[in-house]
């Protein structure tokens, strides 16, 4: 009885060995398998675009369920705030982020060091590199500093200055310390600028791992065990499929936007189009296109660390340069309204962050095209004020009538009719003198109502009187 009970529990639990063998590891590789890698390259000068491409990117890493997202490096730095979106959103995302600086020759400066150092992996590509991430790069003000060693003492810089350094050298300090990388060097990144490259980051463990590209990426981070704020992930990354993610519509015309150069052509472009609308009401096309540029390119600037001096005197020289075409000045407010509008455009981005200026060049095309399109148009008005008026009451100053009849009794020799334009008019003679006879040409001098003082022409009255 004994023997025939120990044989039903050895085959129960044999059957049940066998049942979690073959299936429980089936339904979990296929599970892992099925979920995709999602990369997202992020390129160029970080900005608003980038970081909204990125956050919505991550996103839909979630949504999709994806195991990984790969965010594919190469950046010479960027904005401040937007960096700070871009890591705020990995270290709330469900999905494991890997950092991957590449392609060979990539490098990951200023921000991108930040980013790198949230993400839950950080790897590199042979030949690429990362570091230099001090402040002043990072778009958060203050005077630019040469390399110097610790003999200078940090007084010598000012508060503001010192309290920018303390907020990014903390800042990546509890990044270091979150994701357990070296936290000394990611304080030399930000005091020294200091850089390194693939080799030598791996040796002073601030990254994970070096790889070729994504696949050698995927292949390595196979089996490996990420915690997220959803959790511990299990990457099954060898043979999973791969997703790239491009900017859409919307993040490529937020980039293009907010480009200062073509935020500030936009600008221009708007207060031209509503100067042109309120000179010549009802034309409705410049009205309509300069409101929509206008708070375009506003939306723009908003997005950017802009100089509100800048901006003040870009909007200083643009209304000068159009009293000029209205006020007799010559020149004087035309000038002085190009200067004003090359130095806001100078001052305009309040950062030394490289993608984020207004070229000289551009400057100097859009101030040289404005000078010359204002004072074109002022040319114009100026000839179009020396040409004769040619109607309203104006118009009949200078006119040659012709003396008629008259038909009535004539209170005095110095009234009379006359036939001016095709039309019978009231005239009476300068100084009382005496009108001339019919069919005599008379100059109109001034207009009183519905009567004209007129003087006969030389040698009309003799030829009047004869």
């Amino acid at each position: 009885m004994r023997t025939n009970l120990a044989d039903w529990l050895w085959r129960r639990v044999c059957c049940a060995l066998l049942f979690a063998c073959l299936f429980t590891p089936m339904s979990t590789s296929l599970s892992a398998t099925a979920a995709p890698v999602v990369v997202i390259p992020l390129k160029g000068a970080i900005g608003p675009a980038s970081a909204d491409f990125v956050v919505r990117a991550l996103a839909r890493a979630a949504d999709e369920h994806a195991q990984l997202a790969v965010l594919e490096l190469d950046t010479p730095g960027g904005l401040d705030l937007s960096m700070r979106s871009i890591i705020q959103a990995i270290l709330a995302s469900p999905v494991p982020v890997a950092a991957f600086i590449a392609p060979s020759g990539a490098r990951a400066a200023s921000a991108g060091t930040y980013i790198t150092y949230a993400s839950h992996i950080a790897a590199m590509a042979p030949g690429t590199n990362l570091g230099a991430a001090s402040p002043v790069q990072l778009g958060l003000g203050g005077a630019e500093r040469e390399p110097s060693g610790a003999s200078k003492a940090a007084a010598e810089q000012s508060t503001e200055t010192r309290k920018q350094m303390q907020d990014a050298a903390a800042y990546i300090r509890g990044l270091a310390q979150l994701r357990g990388r070296n936290v000394q060097w990611a304080e030399r990144a930000v005091r020294e600028a200091v850089a390194l490259s693939a080799t030598e980051a791996l040796e002073q463990k601030v990254i994970d791992l070096t790889a070729s590209d994504v696949p050698d990426l995927l292949a390595k981070l196979d089996g490996r065990r990420v915690t997220t704020a959803s959790g511990v992930h299990l990457l099954a990354t060898k043979q999973a499929s791969v997703t790239v993610l491009q900017p859409d519509w919307r993040s490529r015309f937020l980039a293009t936007i907010t480009d200062p150069s073509v935020a500030l052509i936009l600008m221009m472009i708007g207060m031209y189009g509503l100067f042109f609308e309120f000179a010549n009401p009802g034309m409705v096309l410049p009205g309509v296109a300069g409101a929509i540029c206008l708070l375009v390119g506003l939306f723009a600037l908003q997005l950017l660390p802009i100089s509100f001096v800048g901006l003040g005197l870009i909007v200083l020289g643009l209304g000068f340069l159009v009293a000029e075409m209205f006020l007799p000045t010559f020149g004087s407010l035309g000038i002085g309204g190009v200067i004003a509008f090359a130095i806001g455009a100078l001052m305009l981005i309040d950062t030394d962050v490289p993608g984020f200026g207004v070229p000289i060049g551009v400057v100097i095309g859009l101030a040289l095209f404005t000078a010359l399109f204002v004072f074109t148009v002022s040319g114009v008005a100026l000839k179009a004020r020396k040409r004769p008026v040619v109607s309203g009451a104006e118009a009949m100053l200078g006119s040659v009538g012709v003396m008629l009849t008259n038909e009535g009794t004539m209170p005095d020799a110095g009234n009379g009719w006359a036939r001016v334009h095709g039309e019978r008019w009231r005239v009476r003679s300068a100084a009382q003198a005496a009108l001339p006879g019919e069919g005599a040409r008379v100059r109109v001098i001034s207009r009183h109502g519905l009567t004209l003082t007129v003087e006969p022409l030389e040698g009309e009255r003799k030829a009047g009187h004869s």
